[in-house]
């Protein structure tokens, strides 16, 4: 052994016998052939395990460097990765001229790479097949370097899983081609959720080593491009091996430009995949001689050994090598039986489960029926007890270990019976083994089993009961994800209602399995066995299905959030927050929140789904409304349920951002077009494109699909000005309509489809006849502009969407802020909407009830409005950024919006249409006043309002007011409010009655801010220009400090009738407000003050700039004490701690940074995590900071809540609002209660549980 090797054994010789136990580690060294069996007896007879270690040493020791490597992979392989660590940097090097192993053929690089990537070993009686494996050999090469897919398919049984690992045990085309490792994952047939158990896997598996250890990735596109960088980074030029491919949709998943290797069924199954293809097919039966050879190995006999029968049962076998090692596993236990088995498989006794095209079951009950038969009794039950496996699933042996209440080793000897007999397969994965049935294996087994099958799931659940009691498994444990990914599925199989309950609406078991794969799996579940789960009612699994369906984007997300805190936003009634409520007052000094004025708050959403990674442009139902496709800047196109929100497809579509997708009438096919100027036309089912259109010169801006079934046909309108018509069954366009004179924006067919209308930037609508495309009517949309208001040069209309009554008499157009509804025949105005006079209109749809229209605005919200009435019936706020589509569908119960900030939301028509639409500003005044919460709020745009935060109640309400008010404010005492308009006047009210006092009409812009003094006698307010107004409304008299040279950003009051303000000239003055005198004068900054604080001994403030910087001022001295630095963007806000000592400052990045105000010292930076897509911790800027009088705890707001530990920097909590955007926080001086308003004009009153 090299000196180096010897000294890294021998240095940590110590840690090595604390700790190891040498009977597993053993057994792979003599499986490695290292040592002997008497070595291992000498070992066996030390008395203690350290001893026992010791003597293990000492014998590796005397051996040469392949002892050094099969002893590192023994300890990596038993689950020892700390102790290989510390032998890892003494491993000698590896020479290409390793000797051959002399039992079979391998070196022992090989079997390090095959053992490290998961291969399947050698099955107990083997024979060669060496023209396939040379063929799989030979198309491996033929990859090169460049990424591609190798199938090896055949029918089920073929040896297909056999032939691929041992073209693997080869140690010239491991080096030369693949020196980065295989890697093999048994993936079989799947459903989305199953599939990223698996990747979860595999990415743990690949990271075993990595100093970072990360999270398992939540979804299917976070697994692929972990996998991806997985790939590329750390194991280049490896081969990634996936076993039992069924479905074509699952590749797309490992999609990621590397080198696969699949075995299947399906030699079509790479067709959904790009990059170069190779196949070798596996004969559907072995050859005589070689059936023979198996039956010659597993009875230790020469082929011309055999007895006669021999041939027969060959014959019988069909060839299937699964079949064949069943029959010989027998024989080698009964050698003298060949008459007896032939004749109970020629005889057929045995019930055949099914007849399929790829395999002849008849052969494999016979001889599966046999073997079990064989089985002593209690082996019998052991073996049934497996009918219960999930299928393609390896079960870890602690699982069975729970199942059978024994220890490990028992349960493993008991297994190993199976794995002799070929009942069953074993894959050794890290420190234990890993066991699996064939799928016909199981099949057969179900079969048999099939009215004890309730019984066989109640057993495993109570043995799990009965082991865990009352607690859940931990990441740790190797059996923790088999229990958290079919614990559910047991108990549903064994009908226990009560157990299903307790398991599925339990808080602890969401947030332990949500934190591990995700909340996908859980709505899977829900919506599974809601009719187990609904025996009695079906308003518990509403109430959780609804809470994972609303808040699975935020699940789905990092850092995860507190699942108990968004418990207890749920309503009171509902059995989520009542869970919730128990467990935040169960955990001592955790921080939870109540939201108290949450009640009048409706959820009006039933799902919420981010299935894409940037905007969402498009989405929309398929005619039987069970499936929903969605299409965006991503480039992808989506497919999921639209009950669960479980994604179906995922497809790559497009070079450039998809713009529109349709379903066709029976649901089918989808179109996509995009961008790069093409329309595809995919299978809605398999994802497999049809055919591309590529006849647009310019970006296709949508399509839709005819409403009729019988013939598919295609609308397309583009930037080129033209809409086409597509016939699916013809290569090219079938008819072009020509006349528009600008980008064609949307079209669509009439309901009886018998006419096509499009919509145009050059400020027409126009209806084309579909058999002849000639243009039947163009309407001027344009012309509708043309009014007092709109000077005659600005007439560019931009005409954005349509649609048709059901009837096709009428049709609905949109353009800028106005609905317009058409005669279809006369093409006259009928009737018109203005929606508003702050947003455009981005879509509409007709309901189908023809009653009702849907149309999303450019502000982030969704109107439905009575086209007969003319009434807005329903304002939906909960988007968080621009929305680009509403659609209906097909039945008008339901209606979607997609948006910009990733998501797409579905609601219920009937319980929006019931709602309010209460909005407030985000512009608030708060006065908590003896123990009440008393909120000055702007309703609606044009009322003030009074609340009690306490009870959520409405205490007064102005009349509307002649102009928008823009800024409000109380009195301490509540008697008076006044607030500031857009059009630059002032009120002052009283409170009692809202009666006004007194108004001046003091600016020419909107006034931004104002403030009663503490006598209330005299209100102080600033607007965008330089002048600040001191109005003592009693008197009537006004003070104007005039000094700034730009407009104020703000002012607060100072004690002694002083005024401190700062404006976006970069100065702060201080003022005498009764004689308008400036006192003080700071030239703070360069760029715009965008805040200021001022401690609370008044002996200092603080100053906040668009220059990246804050300041800390002298007022005794007016000059600098401390420019802090460190902050990478504009810096936004700041706030003094009560005791003086620190500072808070947080900026536009979502960063806080804590300063010691005597030294200026950084003394924490509390924003250092960030949530996936590279969104800040604060999800945009950080606007308002506020301690705790303590000087512990602060508090922030900026896209939603947070609140920090200031000792340590850690954030204790998150409080997410429906919204985003919160300008400022308001905190009681207990620091117990919160109020603050989002941008969807939510309000929020929190309280501290």
């Amino acid at each position: 052994m090299d000196a180096k090797s010897r000294n890294y054994l021998l240095m940590n010789r110590q840690a090595l016998e604390r700790d190891i136990k040498t009977s597993y580690i053993m057994d792979r060294m003599i499986s490695d052939e290292i040592l002997t069996l008497q070595e291992e007896e000498k070992v066996k007879q030390q008395n203690t395990q350290k001893e026992r270690a010791a003597m293990l040493i000492n014998i590796i020791l005397e051996k040469d460097n392949n002892s050094y490597r099969s002893f590192y992979n023994a300890l990596l392989h038993e689950g020892y990765r700390d102790l290989a660590a510390l032998l890892q940097d003494g491993i000698p090097a590896i020479s290409s001229g390793n000797g051959k192993s002399s039992m079979d053929g391998m070196t022992s690089y090989v079997k390090t790479i095959l053992c490290e990537g998961g291969v399947p070993q050698r099955p107990v009686v083997f024979v060669t097949r060496p023209k396939l494996v040379d063929a799989i050999k030979q198309k491996l090469c033929c990859l090169g370097n460049d990424p591609g897919w190798v199938t090896v398919y055949g029918m089920a049984g073929c040896g297909k899983t056999v032939l691929t690992a041992e073209a693997l045990r080869d140690h010239q085309l491991l080096e030369d081609y693949f020196p980065g490792g295989v890697h093999w994952i048994s993936v079989g047939k799947q459903d989305k959720a199953g599939l990223l158990i698996k990747l979860q896997n595999l990415c743990s598996r690949l990271e075993h080593d990595s100093t970072l250890s990360q999270r398992p990735p939540l979804n299917i596109e976070e697994a692929k491009d972990r996998l991806r960088l997985l790939m590329l980074r750390k194991y280049p030029r490896s081969l990634l091996i996936l076993d039992d491919i069924w479905d074509s949709w699952v590749l797309k998943a490992f999609d990621n430009q590397c080198q696969v290797l699949i075995t299947s069924r399906d030699r079509s199954v790479t067709d959904a995949v790009a990059g170069n293809k190779y196949e070798v097919h596996v004969e559907s039966g072995l050859a005589h001689e070689k059936g023979l050879e198996i039956l010659s190995l597993f009875v230790n006999m020469k082929i011309s050994e055999l007895p006669e029968q021999a041939n027969c049962l060959v014959r019988e076998c069909k060839g299937s090598p699964l079949v064949i090692s069943l029959i010989g596993a027998l024989l080698r236990d009964f050698p003298s039986r060949w008459e007896y088995y032939l004749k109970q498989l020629q005889n057929k006794q045995f019930k055949r489960i099914r007849k399929s095209s790829s395999y002849d079951y008849e052969a494999l009950d016979e001889a599966m029926s046999i073997s079990v038969e064989q089985l002593n009794d209690n082996y019998k039950d052991y073996y049934k007890d497996l009918s219960i496996l999930p299928k393609d699933v390896k079960v870890p042996t602690k699982v069975l270990c729970i199942l059978w209440d024994m220890e490990t080793e028992e349960v493993e000897d008991i297994l190993q019976e199976f794995v002799n007999k070929s009942l069953l397969f074993c894959d050794r994965n890290g420190k234990s083994f890993h066991y699996y049935l064939h799928d016909l294996q199981l099949d057969f087994l179900t079969e048999k089993n099939r009215n004890q099958l309730q019984e066989l799931h109640k057993n495993i659940v109570n043995q799990y009961k009965k082991h865990y009691k009352l607690n859940t498994p931990v990441p740790s444990q190797e059996d923790c994800m088999y229990w958290y990914n079919f614990l559910a599925y047991h108990m549903a199989g064994a009908n226990m209602q009560k157990e299903l309950c307790d398991l599925m609406f339990s808080l602890d078991w969401i947030k332990a399995k949500t934190e591990l794969v995700g909340p996908a799996h859980l709505i899977h579940e829900y919506v599974e066995y809601s009719s187990i789960l609904d025996q009695k009612d079906s308003t518990v699994r509403e109430n959780f299905q609804e809470f994972l369906s609303l808040n699975g984007h935020l699940l789905g997300r990092q850092p995860f959030p507190d699942i108990v805190q968004l418990g207890l936003c749920q309503p009171e009634t509902s059995e989520v927050y009542q869970q919730a409520k128990l467990h935040a007052q169960r955990e001592r000094g955790a921080f939870y929140l109540e939201w108290i004025n949450k009640k009048s708050l409706k959820n009006l959403y039933r799902l919420v789904v981010r299935p894409h990674r940037d905007a969402v442009y498009h989405a929309c139902f398929s005619k039987d409304r069970q499936r929903i496709a969605s299409c965006g800047a991503d480039k992808t196109l989506q497919v999921f349920k639209t009950e669960s929100g479980e994604r179906l497809l995922e497809i790559n579509a497009h070079d450039d951002e998809i713009l529109c997708c349709t379903f066709s009438a029976d649901g089918e096919f989808v179109a996509t077009c995009s961008a790069d100027k093409k329309v595809k036309i995919w299978n809605s089912r398999t994802g497999q494109c049809k055919c591309v259109y590529e006849e647009h010169s310019e970006q296709v801006n949508c399509c839709q699909f005819n409403n009729g079934s019988g013939q598919y046909l295609l609308a397309t309108c583009s930037n080129d000005t033209y809409i086409k018509l597509w016939d699916l069954n013809r290569e090219y366009c079938r008819n072009t309509m020509i006349g528009h004179e600008n980008s064609v924006n949307h079209c669509r067919f009439s309901p009886n489809d018998e006419y096509v209308a499009s919509c145009s930037t050059d400020g027409t609508v126009k209806l084309w006849e579909t058999r002849s495309a000639n243009e039947l009517k163009s309407i001027e949309i344009k012309d509708f502009f043309k009014n007092a208001d709109e000077q005659p040069d600005d007439v560019e209309v931009l005409v954005k969407c349509c649609s048709w009554s059901r009837n096709g008499d009428m049709i609905l157009v949109v353009a800028k802020n106005k609905l317009l509804l058409f005669d279809v025949k006369s093409c006259g105005l009928l009737t018109q909407v203005i929606i508003s006079h702050h947003s455009t209109i981005q879509y509409c749809d007709f309901c189908p009830s023809d009653e009702l229209v849907a149309v999303a605005l450019s502000h982030c919200s969704v109107e439905l409005w009575n086209i007969k009435s003319l009434s807005k019936v329903a304002y939906c706020r909960g988007h968080m950024s621009w929305i680009h589509c509403v659609t209906f569908s097909p039945d008008g119960s339901l209606f979607l919006t997609s948006s910009d900030d990733q998501t797409i939301r579905i609601w219920e028509t009937k319980k929006v249409c019931k709602s309010s639409d209460a909005v407030l500003k985000s512009e608030l005044d708060v006065v908590f006043h003896n123990g009440e919460v008393m909120i000055l709020a702007i309703y609606n745009q044009k009322h003030l309002q009074l609340i009690n935060g306490n009870t959520d109640s409405v205490v007064t309400q102005t009349a509307a007011q002649e102009s928008p008010i823009s800024c409000c404010c109380l009195s301490e005492d509540l008697k008076f409010a006044a607030f500031g308009q857009e059009n630059g006047t002032i009120k002052v009210l009283q409170v009692l009655d809202g009666k006004v006092l007194k108004s001046r009409e003091t600016y020419r812009t909107s006034v931004q801010h104002c403030r009663f003094t503490s006598d209330c006698q005299t209100l102080i307010s600033s607007a965008h220009d330089p002048v600040i107004q001191v109005w003592n409304w009693q008197l009537s008299e006004c003070v104007f400090l005039r000094g700034h040279k730009e407009a104020i950003k703000d002012f607060r009051l100072l004690e002694n009738s002083k005024l401190l303000s700062w404006s976006f000239d970069g100065t702060v003055k201080v003022w005498n407000i009764t004689t308008g005198n400036t006192e003080k004068d700071f030239a703070c900054h360069g760029g715009a003050v965008l805040s200021c604080a001022v401690s609370p001994d008044g002996s200092k403030f603080s100053s906040t700039s668009a220059d990246k910087t804050a300041k800390i001022w002298s007022f005794e001295s007016s000059s600098v004490l401390h420019e802090l630095k460190g902050h990478e963007a504009c810096v936004r806000c700041c706030t003094f701690s009560p005791n003086n000592k620190l500072l808070a400052t947080g900026d536009d990045k979502g960063e806080i940074r804590i300063w010691d105000v005597s030294t200026g010292a950084l003394v924490h930076f509390c924003s250092p995590v960030t949530v996936d897509e590279g969104e800040p911790t604060h999800g945009g800027w950080v606007t308002d900071l506020s301690f705790s009088p303590d000087s512990k705890m602060l508090v922030s707001s900026g896209g939603y809540l947070k609140w920090w530990n200031v000792t340590t920097g850690e954030s204790l909590q998150t409080f997410y609002t429906n919204g985003t955007n919160l300008k400022s926080i308001h905190v009681s001086p207990n620091f117990k209660v919160y109020v603050t308003v989002d941008n969807l004009g939510i309000l929020y009153v929190l309280q501290k549980l």
